[in-house]
């Protein structure tokens, strides 16, 4: 379940009036909450990480490895690659799942997913079982075909990943590669029009006149269960904004109260 990008934001604004330390615009509010969704969503790979190196239990609902895997869904994507010359096929351009378009940058529009990270590269030949791609570095892929028992065959074909391009062998695979890939959560929108004593009206959704952005709002896609967390990190932000240095002390010590 989302979190609700005006709950955030008016509890925010709350807190800064109950304390008397300011004010953040919603410009700048948009611009602290897409950053600290973004610092919690790298966060998810890193925790991933430490995970995979601890025994599991063999109760779903108890292991973090599938807890985590839950907490990523929202954001996995799948699509079909694109044979371009030489081996090389470029990276899917839609998300099967959801026919969103996959832009390669960090300028997405509002109908637009972005790129964050590749997943399992496969074959799928029609009419046979999906065969994974082995990934491997620049080396080990260059030397593999030097001999006939490490060559790679359409049974056991592996890549290298450069440059956004997938360089794949052996040379007889020109179609059917596929991919899944992690895309980045959309930039955090508060939108807003002015009301006619001059204040700042949440606009939910796009339509009507004066609503800045014309496209409306957009919520935290992270899990709700880091809702307190995100408001602590954006009032801490707020410090820094107001220059307000104990507004980040207090936040601060909250945050590690509640890792604690």
């Amino acid at each position: 379940m989302a979190i609700n990008v005006n709950t955030v934001y008016t509890t925010v604004l709350s807190i800064l009036n109950k304390e008397q330390r300011g004010y953040l615009t919603p410009y700048e509010f948009n611009q602290a909450a897409t950053q600290v969704q973004l610092n919690i969503f790298e966060k998810y790979f890193q925790d991933l990480d430490k995970q995979l190196r601890i025994p599991q239990t063999d109760f779903d609902y108890s292991n973090p490895i599938i807890n985590m895997d839950d907490v990523m869904s929202t954001f996995k994507c799948f699509g079909s690659c694109v044979y371009q010359s030489n081996n090389k096929f470029s990276l899917p351009i839609t998300d099967t799942l959801t026919n969103q378009t996959i832009v390669y940058n960090d300028q997405p529009s509002s109908t637009q997913f972005a790129f964050y990270r590749l997943g399992t590269v496969t074959y799928e030949p029609s009419g046979t079982k999906s065969i994974q791609i082995e990934r491997l570095q620049r080396d080990p892929f260059y030397n593999i075909d030097r001999s006939d028992l490490t060559a790679p065959s359409t049974n056991f074909p592996v890549y290298l990943f450069e440059n956004l391009m997938l360089d794949v062998k052996p040379n007889t695979i020109t179609s059917d590669v596929k991919t899944t890939f992690i895309r980045k959560p959309r930039d955090v929108v508060w939108a807003y029009s002015v009301g006619s004593l001059g204040q700042y009206v949440y606009a939910p959704t796009a339509g009507g006149t004066g609503i800045t952005p014309a496209t409306g709002s957009v919520d935290f896609e992270i899990s709700s269960n880091q809702q307190t967390e995100v408001i602590l990190e954006i009032l801490k932000y707020a410090g820094v904004v107001i220059r307000d240095p104990q507004i980040i002390q207090a936040a601060a010590q909250e945050l590690a109260q509640k890792d604690n």
